[in-house]
């Protein structure tokens, strides 16, 4: 990797002026850099990494890493007050009290949508220890994982270990199941017929409205959405259309296409062999997950060869647990950073 030699930006909170030498540090910052990726499918590309670092300078840095729609905003701050993305775990009084631990994450290489290539979690991985270099973290007390993110740190494990003491990943494995993959391909090709018919956005919320039956359960669908459907304008219309309306509708909102589909495509190239991973895992699965099913959490245990634990979670949200189950998540990760990452 090489970086280019300067960062492009670096942003503190708003201000009607800068700081004088009197006033507190701010909470969180963010920047963007350049650098010059060597990627797996598509050659040397300058892509710019954009990241947020919350906490105080001398804490340990924890890099938090999300599904494909995660970002690097995780939680709310002094300086940036929206609230983010996993606003539930980072936050005081929980294990990644911002207070005690340096947060960072960035927003993955082709987020942006103006990367049309193939974009491979090896290619997160490096970028994010090119950022590393760049903001002159020598080690990472832990990456937290989920979903595309626990795959991405599966990666950065691998390939980068005197970078990290730990990696706890969620719902993630070293490779896809070929149902999830085919889930996606069809997401795929709903946007691919929305494209084809000039409507890029409805093909996108279809896409997204799928996703969210792979995301969820029947047990959650049963419960929620368990009333009679309504005749509206003659047309029949079932009770959890509203729901996946405004899903499509608010993923559409913030989600180039590009970005979507090359890194749905992403998650469907990745794979690992476990045995490369050279750092403790705690490896957590939810029953029930339709995307990451329990035998490959396993699998993926079993491969670490004594480096790896298991933690399984029973949850009617399937995939999204890691969303939803705030408490036990923040349970998981009490035992494996305030203890040595072994089995509790």
């Amino acid at each position: 990797m090489s970086l280019v030699n300067t960062v492009l930006q670096s942003e503190f909170p708003d201000l009607s002026s800068a700081p004088s030498a009197g006033d507190a540090v701010p909470s969180a910052q963010r920047g963007e850099i350049a650098v010059n990726l060597p990627m797996r499918h598509a050659g040397v590309r300058q892509v710019v990494l954009r990241y947020e670092l919350q906490g105080p300078a001398d804490a340990p840095v924890v890099f938090v890493a999300g599904g494909i729609s995660a970002h690097r905003h995780v939680s709310a701050s002094e300086a940036f007050a929206e609230p983010g993305w996993a606003n539930a775990l980072v936050v005081a009084g929980r294990t990644l009290d911002p207070a005690g631990h340096r947060i960072l994450a960035f927003d993955y290489v082709g987020a942006d949508g103006r990367l049309d290539a193939p974009i491979d979690t090896i290619d997160q991985a490096d970028a994010i220890a090119a950022l590393l270099e760049t903001l002159e973290i020598d080690r990472l007390q832990a990456f937290v994982g989920y979903s595309y993110g626990a795959m991405v740190g599966l990666q950065f494990a691998a390939r980068h270990p005197g970078r990290l003491d730990r990696l706890i990943a969620v719902s993630g494995a070293h490779r896809p199941h070929p149902y999830a993959s085919a889930w996606r391909a069809l997401q795929r090709r709903a946007v691919a017929l929305g494209q084809l018919q000039c409507a890029d956005a409805q093909g996108l919320a279809l896409a997204r409205q799928f996703a969210m039956l792979s995301y969820r359960t029947p047990e959650e669908f049963g419960e929620r959405f368990d009333s009679a459907p309504e005749i509206i304008n003659g047309r029949v219309r079932c009770a959890a259309e509203d729901y996946l309306d405004a899903a499509g509708a608010q993923y559409v909102a913030r989600t180039p296409v590009t970005a979507y589909l090359r890194l749905s495509e992403s998650i469907d190239l990745h794979r690992l062999d476990p045995v490369s991973v050279g750092v403790p895992v705690t490896v957590v699965a939810v029953e029930g997950d339709r995307l990451v099913p329990l035998a490959d959490s396993v699998a993926l245990v079993e491969g670490l060869h004594g480096r790896g634990q298991l933690r399984v979670l029973r949850s009617p949200y399937g995939h999204d647990a890691f969303l939803k189950e705030t408490d036990r998540i923040d349970l998981i990760l009490a035992a494996v950073l305030r203890g040595n990452g072994a089995s509790t």
